[in-house]
């Protein structure tokens, strides 16, 4: 039987709708585009091409995949982040949109300096710490994270967008194996904030995530806690911290703030007006 791109979009798409999977045909096109190797502008522009069986069996793989949970970006392997596009696996954290706001914020404190130096704390894929440094030429950036192998992926994310040579990576929890040599402008962080209660309500695709760039201790705010106690010697004078919160975290993060290290600058709101960013200086 012949199977055109369009019907295997549409007998995809109902499968994923049957599988509980929100934004299904457009889900159905980004798994076909990616078996056919080519963008979605090309699957709408041949929707009435034939597919070969052995894609269309490639495709139905994927399919299934997506029905079982597993997120869109870990099956074709990558997100665009701040007009980039990283390479994602199961070892890293899946960039969203609302981190984009540590990016602008560290753009905006770091513009105007000669020659910045950013710290990233839990790096991940390495978006952060990347994305700033394509933005900034004369930037150079630490960036570390406690997992070896998410460390790989974000040598291979810097390497894609030619900042390797500006990006030291580093194996660390937290700030342990950090030098303290040479205090950073700025030092960004999205850190795990999932309290140990919402963990075993998360849906189901954040299960395939790494739960170490997830669980934030009880509360959610542990390693919170740490940026907040640890990290001002790594900050030259007035110097800044940027950090993502989770949601209803806002009031109680505003209280963990010593007052006489640290001055708060603002709260940034994501796009659903929820309190999502914090950017402090350094006294």
């Amino acid at each position: 039987m012949t199977v055109t791109i369009e019907g295997a979009i549409q007998k995809g798409a109902e499968r994923l709708r049957e599988g509980a999977v929100n934004e299904a045909r457009r889900e159905a096109g980004s798994l076909l585009a990616h078996v056919l190797g080519r963008d979605r502008g090309f699957v709408i522009a041949h929707a009435g091409d034939s597919l070969a069986e052995g894609r269309y069996h490639d495709f139905q793989r994927l399919i299934l995949r997506r029905m079982r949970g597993e997120p869109l970006q870990y099956i074709i392997g990558h997100r665009e982040f701040f007009e980039l596009n990283f390479e994602v696996s199961p070892d890293v954290l899946i960039p969203r949109p609302e981190t984009e706001l540590i990016v602008e914020a560290a753009l905006e404190l770091c513009r105007d300096e000669p020659a910045p130096s950013i710290g990233d704390i839990g790096t991940g894929s390495g978006c952060i710490a990347i994305s700033v440094l394509h933005e900034l030429p004369a930037a150079g950036a630490v960036a570390t994270d406690i997992s070896p192998a998410a460390l790989k992926v974000a040598q291979r994310n810097a390497e894609r967008h030619g900042v390797q040579g500006r990006l030291t990576l580093v194996e660390s929890d937290c700030f342990a194996a950090v030098s303290l040599t040479k205090p950073f402008s700025l030092i960004a962080s999205n850190p795990p904030y999932v309290s140990e209660a919402e963990l075993e309500r998360v849906p189901r695709e954040v299960r395939f995530e790494p739960r170490a760039a997830l669980a934030g201790g009880p509360d959610g705010l542990s390693i919170i806690r740490r940026l907040l106690s640890e990290g001002r010697p790594f900050i030259r004078p007035r110097g800044h911290l940027v950090f993502e919160i989770g949601f209803g975290q806002s009031e109680p993060v505003e209280k963990l703030i010593d007052r006489r290290v640290w001055k708060l600058i603002e709260i940034r709101r994501d796009l659903q007006g929820i309190p999502r960013t914090f950017v402090l200086q350094g006294k």
